[in-house]
């Protein structure tokens, strides 16, 4: 789907209740990737707070649903190569967002397996913006205790897709659930 802003993983065999929900609420398009969508939302602040409101009535109406993270910002990259350079670029933007504030890189990864590892994804990428927040005079710290923020990178194949969500917004919107 070109211009997605909206991921989401699908708790087990949820996947028919899943796209009756969300199909009322954006353009919704499988992926080759088990229980995962990609949406593409009018304003994905707006789909994610509707869906916790419909939770707070009808819970049974979203328990199909896992994870929804709507997407800021989204690329595309062809090798590992390219993808470790644009996260650390992506990341490093953020830097006036993030400026003296906890945080921590969490990547969630789907293809390129065996080829681009999560785990280093996010120390490189944890890394990329430590360093540009210590150029800006504004050093952050990387924490994983009830940080400021978390950036989340999300990859469906040679497609990523990055956002920022503060602590509150973590509060706010359980379904982010960053991992």
């Amino acid at each position: 789907m070109h211009g997605w802003n909206a991921i989401v993983t699908v708790q087990g065999s949820g996947w028919k209740a899943a796209l009756r929900l969300l199909r009322g609420m954006a353009e919704v398009e499988p992926t080759p990737f088990y229980n995962v969508l990609l949406l593409k939302a009018a304003d994905p602040h707006a789909l994610l707070k509707a869906i916790c409101d419909r939770a707070a009535s009808e819970p049974e109406a979203v328990a199909c649903l896992a994870r929804v993270v709507p997407v800021a910002r989204t690329f595309v990259f062809q090798t590992p190569e390219e993808f470790e350079a644009r996260v650390r670029e992506e990341v490093a933007a953020l830097a006036p967002s993030l400026a003296g504030k906890s945080f921590y890189v969490r990547v969630h990864r789907r293809g390129f397996k065996g080829r681009v590892s999560s785990h280093a994804e996010e120390q490189l990428s944890s890394l990329a913006l430590l360093e540009a927040l210590e150029r800006a005079g504004t050093p952050g710290r990387v924490t994983f205790e009830d940080p400021d923020a978390v950036v989340l990178v999300e990859t469906i194949g040679s497609q990523a897709g990055l956002s920022v969500w503060s602590r509150e917004d973590l509060r706010r919107y359980p379904f982010i659930r960053p991992g």
